[in-house]
């Protein structure tokens, strides 16, 4: 995995990062069924709560998490569990070229990127409206 570190620790120390504890732990969960396909993923307050970590955090564990394929987003509801089987990704790897051709998972990944997508362009949106905002202000204040 490839994710800008910041000096957070030593190159090679083998100590994962929070955000990664975070994303395995969920993927765990998921893999035992303790979270199934569907399922909403735990709040990102929740998660802050339970690992102490920051909302950027989390939200760097969610990102890794969907970019992986375990996770999609619906805007405005939430992130869920993924219809994805990583098992089977895992076997089909094995078995040989003609049975990676899984077409859920491809679909699913797809969605993921669909729905991320979807997020990303609401988030901008409300960013926008924000600066906007700001900047109004702003001009309020200065006379």
């Amino acid at each position: 995995m490839v994710v800008g570190r910041r000096g957070r620790r030593p190159t090679g120390s083998g100590v994962p990062l929070t955000f990664e504890v975070i994303a395995e732990t969920l993927r765990e969960r998921i893999r035992s069924g303790g979270l199934r396909p569907g399922d909403a993923l735990p709040t990102q307050a929740v998660l802050m709560r339970e690992f102490g970590a920051s909302s950027l955090t989390v939200q760097k564990a969610m990102v890794l998490l969907k970019q992986e394929g375990w996770a999609v987003s619906r805007p405005g509801k939430g992130a869920f569990v993924a219809h994805h089987d990583h098992d089977a990704d895992d076997t089909d790897a094995r078995d040989g070229p003609e049975a990676t051709a899984h077409v859920g998972g491809t679909t699913a990944r797809v969605e993921a990127l669909e729905r991320a997508l979807a997020e990303a362009v609401q988030q901008l949106g409300d960013l926008r409206g924000r600066v906007e905002a700001l900047e109004s202000d702003g001009g309020k204040r200065g006379h």
